[in-house]
């Protein structure tokens, strides 16, 4: 249905500009004839001719946007765009009423363009099990608009005209007609829409039953591999919720759904090696995104404000208050304006819960396998050996509950190596070869009098602006090195440690997310962190991917508040100008 033809064809690019700003833009009738005929004559050009075909092209039935055209076909892909009028994309009303519907069908039609694409030059930023924000698809009153990279063919430095024809000039159009709604599958796209929408669902009547995470009965959470989100396939074991746990809660779409409710407070999920309990713990934390159908942990959510913690030996901690763990050091330091350079495993933990906490967690998922033996648990022996006095580290079983009673933070905990967390635990999850068995009253007989520590919630932080900046050789650079560096600036970030960030485009979003920050002024010396993430969230909300992508020209997803705090507090320039209490 594409309009492909009509136009006389002649050459009408100008002689190459040897000046900087590169050949100028072709100007007068810009329509597919004309781009078609452009590239086939500049076949055998030097590269840098492509730069004058940068802006629309009118397409008939939906407009081509060359948005950046790369220096060199060694360099980073050119970017372009592809916008589709509402007519023609013939998306429904209920494909994009709302915006949970509007995300879904978004990333719906990024995924059928990623088929489509295969076997070509051009790339859309497909992402994984996640249905996330995307810059790659935005849907605007039924409008679709594609954001596509593309490496320009050529022959060493030279244009391939006719292979660039065939790619702007063929596989787009192609994949405009693949698009339409009359040529997808209405029936799967609706299906994939209702699954984000009951998840959302779902995940927001969590509070209202006082749970934060629910996993439902038939859940596929074992994966196929250590390097393979997709789930796993042949005789795997399905979710079954103990009775004594089972929650039944009625979605818009599935109708009613029951499964393990984990309530409020702390729960502790236990077993024997290999039996599934970093498994589940694993679903709770990704569950505080959407899936896609068939994933397996399409009903497994988590409250959106759940934060995975873990120690991290080495990272920088910038006046942070650590004194509800750590107090009366050898070396006299401050615990509740705390800094170093190079943390310990106990301190990078006790930081990244104050920092979590800062930011706004209500939940906190830990597995005693990435955590600080000396800040989990400190056993009878131990104490009597080095007496507390001596010992400036209060264990997070002693602050556990006065966390949940007193501030409302509740725990989840895989626990496989001490009974000591019996003592303070609401419930107790016995993993036995990947089913759950409540063993709470089984783990009441054996658990003992424990007395808790005095906690205080952490004191906040204002940020001093310039000490997040963005600029590298007064540019701004952001860029990624697979999921473990962002740069951003002249600073790296290590966020390898960050595992609920799922996507590497979320790694390019919390960089965006930094920069925003700053540039906006929401980082203005006054605001504490927690109120300039509260305005940044706001804008989102309303602006999404458009407001984080501004001056970007490549794939970006939307990061949580969460990630973006812990990229943040580990920016080895950060300066903190005051704490607040």
């Amino acid at each position: 249905m594409s309009a492909r033809g009509g136009g006389q064809q002649r050459r009408t690019g100008g002689k190459p500009d040897r000046g900087r700003s590169g050949p100028p833009v072709i100007r007068g009738r810009r329509d597919d004839a004309r781009l078609a005929d452009e590239l086939r004559n500049m076949d055998g050009a030097s590269y840098g001719r492509y730069k004058s075909l940068s802006g629309d092209w009118d397409f008939g039935d939906f407009t081509l946007t060359i948005e950046r055209v790369q220096a060199d076909p060694f360099a980073p892909p050119s970017r372009v765009a592809v916008s589709i009028p509402a007519d023609v994309a013939g998306l429904p009303d209920e494909a994009w009423r709302s915006p949970v519907r509007r995300r879904a069908t978004a990333d719906y039609i990024i995924r059928r363009a990623y088929q489509t694409l295969k076997g070509s030059r051009l790339r859309i930023d497909v992402g994984g099990q996640e249905v996330l924000e995307r810059s790659a698809c935005r849907i605007d009153r039924g409008a679709v608009r594609l954001s596509l990279g593309i490496e320009l063919p050529g022959h060493g430095r030279r244009i391939d005209g006719r292979t660039a024809e065939r790619e702007l000039c063929d596989r787009v159009p192609d994949l405009v007609d693949a698009l339409v709604w009359e040529e997808l599958d209405p029936d799967q796209a609706t299906t994939f829409a209702d699954t984000v929408e009951d998840a959302v669902a779902l995940r927001e009547a969590l509070g209202g039953l006082d749970l934060v995470a629910f996993v439902a009965d038939g859940a596929v959470l074992p994966r196929r591999s250590g390097i393979s989100d997709l789930p796993m396939t042949g005789d795997v074991v399905s979710f079954t919720s103990p009775e004594s746990m089972r929650v039944t809660v009625k979605l818009p779409h599935r109708g009613e759904v029951s499964g393990l409710g984990i309530p409020e407070g702390i729960t502790l999920i236990v077993g024997g090696g290999f039996h599934g309990k970093s498994t589940l713990l694993h679903a709770l934390e990704r569950g505080v995104y959407d899936h896609v159908p068939g994933d397996g942990r399409e009903l497994v959510v988590t409250k959106a404000d759940a934060v995975k913690i873990r120690a991290e030996e080495g990272r920088r901690v910038e006046r942070t208050d650590v004194s509800a763990f750590v107090r009366n050091l050898p070396t006299g330091a401050d615990t509740s304006d705390f800094s170093t350079e190079n943390a310990s495993g106990s301190t990078s933990q006790a930081a990244n819960i104050a920092e979590s906490l800062e930011a706004g967690a209500t939940v906190l998922l830990v597995d005693e396998d990435t955590t600080a033996t000396n800040l989990m648990i400190r056993d009878s022996r131990m104490q009597r050996l080095v007496h507390g006095d001596r010992e400036p580290l209060t264990p997070f079983v002693d602050l556990v509950r006065p966390f949940a009673r007193e501030h409302g933070i509740s725990t989840v905990l895989v626990m496989g190596g001490s009974g000591d967390y019996f003592d303070v635990a609401d419930q107790v999850i016995m993993l036995d070869g990947y089913r759950p068995y409540d063993v709470t009253e089984r783990a009441r007989e054996l658990a003992a009098q424990r007395s808790d520590a005095e906690v205080t919630p952490p004191v906040n932080r204002v940020i001093d602006p310039r000490s997040v900046d963005s600029t590298a050789r007064g540019r701004s650079r952001i860029k990624r090195r697979d999921m473990d560096v962002l740069t951003f600036g002249e600073t790296d970030i290590d966020v390898r440690h960050l595992t609920q960030l799922t996507d590497p485009s979320q790694i390019i979003g919390v960089g965006l997310a930094l920069r925003l920050l700053r540039d906006e002024g929401l980082l203005d010396g006054e605001r504490t962190l927690s109120e300039a993430l509260d305005a940044l969230e706001e804008r989102l909300d309303r602006e999404g991917t458009d407001l984080l992508g501004r001056g970007h020209s490549g794939d970006h997803a939307l990061p949580r508040r969460f990630e973006i705090a812990a990229a943040l507090n580990r920016l080895r320039t950060l300066r903190v100008r005051a704490t607040v209490a």
